[in-house]
């Protein structure tokens, strides 16, 4: 039996051989399914090895669920290949689109949240939820230009859950980001979630856009975790219990010692609130 989740780092090849040995009580990895969905060779062993002595979660990010068109059903196998041979310990994936009839964006791009969007996502995540056979976790995903929508987002996320039974994943830094680059209370949006639905919280960094400067940050993940959302975190896990946290770093990767350096931070607040926490998210 695993223990309880706690935090986790996003697996890199280049730190195999520390993550295969790591230690830490609660440790687990994050993978992106779409650069291991293949039958055999170095790559799965790594994570064979991996799974053998640590919890996985899938994080998908090709799924295009906020897209018109129905999810693809290869990818979509594919998906369900992955996650019955590695039985991983979470699934999720956006509030975005990237598919556009055949053509592949490699971004997570916005939609504008409309009562028709909310009824296509329900429908889409219920036809990935009974395919997968269990449930995923929905992210929230950065902003950068307003758009004309319907719903407020966390209202659009809390009535998602309701409809369609899935979980959210709260990323603090696009809540930071998002809340930044348009004009909104980013504690606001914080206190508004659906405490019950939280399976799962991401970290990472942001930066000043090249051209704008500070004006417009960009969810880079080329960074460490900035104070303020460290800031926003604390008081997030103090409101609803801590979850499954995430540091990620996906550009300029530093070295493993410095990562794990961080995942402390995070844990420290675990260690705080792990005995009053709501939901402890166990694999057997």
């Amino acid at each position: 039996m695993w223990t309880a989740l706690g935090v986790g780092l996003g697996f890199k090849p280049q730190h195999f051989h520390e993550a295969v040995a790591e230690t830490q009580p609660g440790q687990w990895w994050e993978v992106h399914p779409e650069n291991y969905m293949v039958a055999g060779g170095p790559r799965w062993r790594m994570l064979e090895a991996l799974r053998s002595r640590h919890p996985l979660s899938l994080h998908s990010v090709s799924l295009s669920l906020a897209s018109p068109e129905p999810v693809d059903s290869a990818r979509l196998a594919a998906l369900c290949e992955l996650t019955h041979r590695l039985q991983p310990a979470l699934v999720s994936e956006h509030l975005a689109w990237s598919w556009w009839r055949g053509v592949y964006a490699p971004d997570l791009l916005p939609a504008r949240r409309s009562t028709a969007l909310l009824r296509q996502m329900t429908n889409q995540i219920d036809r990935v939820q009974s395919a997968l056979g269990r449930v995923i976790a929905i992210e929230n995903p950065s902003h950068y230009a307003l758009l004309n929508h319907e719903w407020d987002e966390v209202d659009f996320l809390n009535e998602l859950a309701r409809r369609s039974g899935c979980m959210l994943l709260v990323d603090v830094n696009n809540v930071a980001v998002s809340a930044h680059n348009l004009g909104f209370s980013a504690q606001d949006w914080l206190d508004g979630i659906d405490a019950d639905r939280v399976a799962e919280i991401h970290l990472a960094g942001h930066d000043p856009d090249p051209l704008l400067g500070d004006a417009l940050w960009i969810d880079a993940h080329a960074s460490d975790v900035a104070a303020p959302v460290w800031d926003l975190y604390a008081g997030l896990i103090e409101r609803i219990g801590f979850r499954p946290t995430l540091i990620e770093r996906d550009a300029s990767v530093p070295a493993y010692a410095d990562l794990q350096a961080e995942a402390d931070r995070a844990r420290g607040h675990w260690q705080r609130t792990r005995e009053k926490s709501p939901v402890d998210l166990m694999k057997v």
